[in-house]
């Protein structure tokens, strides 16, 4: 899964590195090096008239369903993360995969050790590009009406089974889109669920990717800033072998 990451890039480096040609936000988000669950992340996302544009919302896919802001708040929590295998079925993100797909940017993620690798169980690791590009998360985002009239935008990050160097870490990681198919995957007329499926299957997910041990102060919200993404050194009490 994925649970907290990072995104300190400015809106103008945001709209050069993903081509953004449409709107983007009135005022730019903070640079935030731990972004929990329900707070407010960038999205990528593709117009009727083919420009990209850059927009907001909460993290946390939000149920059309839902008939108060208190529900529809605590929701959030539990529709962070979409998982690639299940996605086309499940009530909660089955509409908005077919219909509203988008990218979420980040400078990397964190995940914590399994019981199941090498590492002390719930170790945290801070994930990124070893270019220091942006990853592109699959994400995909839904509009919700509060009782009150307000539109809100929720979105949430598309996961697959890890593979290669990160398998030792933890075993789920986000599907992070090639540049090569953000066109036809944030195509708002692309509704074929098997062509869908087949733009989040690829081989070798964890090349280009580096990973490091971090400080527990991560697991903290609190604790922001770029220090919380900096390696830290094991001793031999975290690692199990």
């Amino acid at each position: 899964m994925c649970g907290r990451f990072a995104q300190s890039k400015s809106m103008a480096e945001l709209v050069e590195e993903f081509g953004i040609t449409g709107t983007t936000p009135n005022s730019p988000l903070p640079a935030n090096w731990n972004i929990a669950p329900t707070l407010e992340i960038y999205m990528v996302l593709q117009t009727q008239g083919n420009e990209m544009a850059l927009t907001t919302a909460s993290w946390g896919l939000i149920g059309h369903w839902h008939k108060d802001d208190v529900t529809a708040r605590a929701s959030q929590s539990h529709a962070i993360n979409a998982r690639r295998e299940s996605i086309f079925e499940k009530p909660t993100f089955r509409d908005s995969f077919r219909k509203t797909r988008c990218l979420i940017p980040a400078d990397g993620y964190y995940e914590w050790a399994t019981a199941d690798g090498p590492y002390k169980p719930k170790q945290p690791f801070y994930i990124s590009r070893t270019d220091r590009r942006s990853l592109a998360f699959a994400g995909i985002w839904s509009q919700w009406k509060s009782p009150t009239g307000k539109n809100i935008y929720s979105a949430a990050i598309i996961t697959r089974e890890a593979e290669g160097s990160l398998e030792s870490i933890h075993h789920r990681m986000p599907v992070l889109m090639p540049r090569d198919r953000w066109s036809q995957w944030l195509d708002p007329n692309e509704r074929d669920i098997s062509t869908l499926i087949s733009l989040m299957e690829f081989s070798n997910p964890d090349a280009g990717l580096t990973s490091h041990p971090v400080s527990e102060e991560v697991n903290k919200v609190v604790n922001n800033g770029v220090a919380v993404t900096e390696a830290i050194a094991l001793g031999e009490q975290e690692t199990l072998f």
